[in-house]
């Protein structure tokens, strides 16, 4: 009964590794060719330009990377099990790859990685690895408060800039003014699942004030993405809303 219970929990949490075929990649042409967007499970992509690959958020175990080229950079956002997990980073091929992280992250993982892999960005720092610029900004619950499931200055929300295209990556957030006060984002990838993030309604009102060209709803367990969607092009229909399904492994 108890092994019962820890594994529908560890389902529920998406943490075992993801036996199902990776849905469908799509891709963008961009300035020096494509840039391949491929979702993994929950919180976990992977971005594909020029022969490097930016994995985010890896969790799942190796399983989950199958078919898909080493990382050569990797970014975390978190440092709750959903977006950082140790045994993954372990099992995929690190060899060569960066590894983009807070403060938070970099505590957790200098018991386990070389040292010399971690780079550690703050709110507000930007960064150029492999020639992409990469702007760490904050992520956080509101209210705002010292017991929130992410406060302020702990995690990171990314801004990528790949091949003249501004693609952000939200982390775990609410409706917060920088995000909402965001400039020229080409793709965004926006969180919503309580009580952790947003709901659909708070995350569509984020949305449009910020208005992407195109966006993708993730880490979104629990949540109706076709009334995001529906919310987000009743507020402005030129929002390229893709529904995807980051839970391939979900019966």
């Amino acid at each position: 009964m108890k092994f019962k219970l820890i594994l529908t929990l560890l389902i529920s949490l998406g943490i075992l590794s993801a036996k199902a075929q990776l849905i469908a990649p799509d891709h963008e042409t961009v300035k020096g060719g494509q840039l391949t967007i491929q979702p993994v499970n929950h919180a976990s992509l992977v971005l594909t330009y020029q022969n490097k690959n930016i994995y985010v958020d890896p969790v799942g175990g190796a399983d989950a990377y199958k078919g898909l080229g080493k990382p050569d950079i990797i970014l975390i956002t978190d440092i709750h099990p959903d977006h950082l997990d140790p045994k993954t980073i372990d099992a995929i091929n690190t060899a060569h790859a960066i590894l983009l992280v807070p403060q938070a992250v970099a505590d957790k993982l200098l018991a386990t990685t070389d040292k010399s892999k971690l780079v550690i960005l703050k709110n507000g720092q930007t960064i150029t690895q492999l020639g992409i610029a990469i702007s760490a900004i904050p992520m956080y619950n509101l209210p705002e408060s010292p017991t929130a499931f992410h406060t302020k200055g702990r995690g990171n929300g990314y801004i990528l800039k790949i091949g003249g295209k501004n693609i952000y990556i939200s982390g775990d957030t609410s409706d917060i003014p920088e995000m909402r006060s965001l400039k020229n984002i080409d793709i965004a990838f926006v969180c919503m699942n309580l009580p952790y993030t947003m709901d659909v309604k708070t995350a569509s009102q984020g949305v449009l004030a910020f208005k992407p060209k195109v966006v993708y709803p993730y880490h979104y367990r629990g949540q109706d993405i076709n009334e995001f969607k529906k919310l987000v092009n009743a507020g402005d229909k030129n929002i390229d809303v893709r529904i995807r399904n980051w839970y391939p492994s979900a019966k």
